[in-house]
């Protein structure tokens, strides 16, 4: 039979393996990028729930071990593939919910309820990856569980099927056998189901290599929120100014200078008949005597900066941070980014708390969920700013209680910021939700950066080290020089897309000397065009280009 204590020496055993070989599951990535970081997830998934494993007794019911596994694994998830891996598990908890013990036909069943909760979760299922690898391995597990009820038979009727289907996963996907490698999500799953396998068969748990089965992580704080004793200037004041006649003469950038010599955090965008204004200052009235000489104001919105971090911070521990705010205004947002350039400019334009992320280091559902516990808000929209968190902010508003959450499927940082400049206060939430998504859908983005492995992609060769322009997932240019790979991806962005409003975010590697240079040969090519560079300083990508 399959016990509590199996299970929960299996789920040790696996999430040693995978960690064991975790670079080597990242590196079957078939983009080039830098950011091969499936491994990575799913391996910091199923290490969260060994974690609790760890403290388990060894009379601890299969029902009990499973469900406190699920559990973990939910809240520890990160990426897409960490995300599928526990709602495989989740379904296995359901299987084995209030059991002492499986027999075959339980880890039969409890297969199909872990392949069933998996296709729910992606409205589009593509063949050749983890969701067929898991199927199949269910497939093979119910037929055998007909005519035996060994467990560990079953179980490892399943792991052969998972392998010989991962094998497969080449002829499935053109992308894959292109590349030469198999689905790095389905090898994750393979090797976690050979963890167990090690249990099931030899009672043996894998050791983790170099004496560590998790992933080294520095020690970093998951967001980014003021501290109200670094508070200098006390009120947020936002609002919108409808041009009066005659005002179109009188340059914006003369009230910004005026905010900048009273406040910080200064935000004016002059967006055709209005100028969305955001500040940070102590003379709130100050601010609307400045602006009411451009026009009327509408959509006033002035907060006590102060009066909200203090009331965050009452319940909290001294010297903690606080686990979850009161909801006292109608709507928040959490914003995911990497760079602090990024983590600043999110925090201008309205992000109550930004979550430290992106490629290559995908925080987890309880990243964001804590962060969403954060929020002083009713309403919270979740900006993931990356198609491989936005699973993860999902789970993370199933969650959530006390409040409502809507993940908007923001795939780059720049939808993420058109989004948030469309947010109207006075607007519903449906119908914010709604403006907001078409925001984001109105931004195309390009990205350059270098690659990490030799490759060849749709046909274009790629050596290690080259820099590439990337436009629309695609890879278009590959280049030496980071600046002219970049001009050509940006003028490719602007033609394809058509757009008027150019903005070039660099990163950390880019000095402030070459990102104007880039904007100014942009500038020069497309005089019509609206082009500002802004220092993101975010990591793995030399610039992140968007036009709208």
């Amino acid at each position: 039979m399959l016990t509590g204590k199996l299970f929960r020496d299996g789920v040790i055993s696996a999430a040693n393996n995978i960690s064991n070989s975790r670079k080597a599951v990242d590196a079957l990535n078939i983009f080039p990028v830098p950011d091969g970081d499936t491994g990575t997830n799913m391996s910091m998934t199923i290490g969260a729930a060994a974690k609790e494993m760890a403290v388990l007794p060894d009379s601890c019911t299969l029902g009990e071990a499973s469900s406190k596994c699920a559990g973990a694994l939910l809240r520890g998830a990160r990426g897409n593939s960490g995300v599928i891996l526990s709602l495989i598990f989740r379904g296995f908890s359901k299987g084995f919910k209030e059991l002492e013990a499986a027999d075959g036909k339980a880890v039969a069943r409890a297969f199909e309820l872990g392949v069933e909760a998996a296709y729910k979760a992606v409205m589009k299922p593509t063949e050749g990856t983890i969701l067929t690898v898991v199927r199949k391995a269910s497939e093979a597990a119910s037929e055998l569980a007909k005519t035996v009820d060994d467990p560990m038979e079953v179980a490892f009727a399943a792991m052969l099927a998972a392998k010989e289907a991962l094998a497969k996963t080449p002829e499935q996907l053109p992308v894959l056998k292109e590349a030469g490698v198999v689905d790095a999500g389905g090898q994750g799953l393979v090797l976690i189901f050979e963890g167990f396998h090690s249990v099931f068969a030899n009672n043996a748990v894998v050791q983790p290599v170099d004496g560590g089965s998790a992933p080294e992580q520095k020690e970093e704080k998951s967001t980014v929120a003021a501290a109200s004793g670094d508070i200098k200037f006390g009120y947020c004041s936002e609002f919108l100014i409808e041009k009066a006649a005659g005002s179109a003469k009188k340059d914006p950038l003369r009230l910004r200078a005026y905010l900048e010599s009273i406040g910080d955090c200064v935000v004016v965008v002059d967006d055709g008949d209005v100028i969305k204004v955001h500040v940070h200052s102590n003379e709130p009235g100050n601010v609307i005597q400045a602006a009411l000489r451009y026009g009327q104001l509408i959509n006033i919105k002035i907060d006590n900066m102060r009066y909200q971090h203090r009331n965050a911070g009452e319940s909290a521990p001294s010297g903690e941070e606080p686990g979850e705010v009161q909801p006292v205004n109608d709507y928040g947002f959490v914003a995911v980014c990497a760079g602090d350039g990024l983590t600043e400019l999110f925090r201008d334009i309205g992000a109550d708390v930004v979550v430290s992320g992106g490629q290559t280091m995908n925080p987890s559902t309880d990243d964001i969920l804590n962060a969403v516990n954060m929020t002083p808000a009713k309403t919270v929209f979740v900006l993931p700013n990356n198609k491989n968190i936005i699973m993860a902010a999902e789970q993370a508003a199933r969650l959530a209680s006390g409040r409502k959450v809507k993940v908007l499927q923001t795939k780059t940082v720049p939808e993420g910021i058109s989004a948030m400049l469309s947010f109207d206060e006075e607007a519903s939430a449906a119908d914010n939700e709604l403006e907001m998504t078409r925001a984001a859908q109105g931004v195309s983005t390009a990205l350059v950066t270098f690659a990490a492995r030799d490759s060849e992609v749709d046909g274009i060769s790629v050596k290690k080290g080259e820099i590439m322009g990337i436009c629309s997932s695609k890879i278009r240019y590959v280049g030496s020089s980071i600046n002219e790979t970049a001009f050509k991806t940006a003028c490719r962005l602007i033609k394809k897309s058509g757009g008027s409003i150019i903005t070039v975010i660099y990163g950390s590697e880019v000095s402030e000397e070459d990102a104007e240079a880039l904007r100014a040969q942009i500038e020069e090519k497309f005089p019509d065009a609206e082009v500002s560079a802004v220092n993101g300083g975010q990591p793995i990508y030399y610039y992140i280009i968007s036009a709208e």
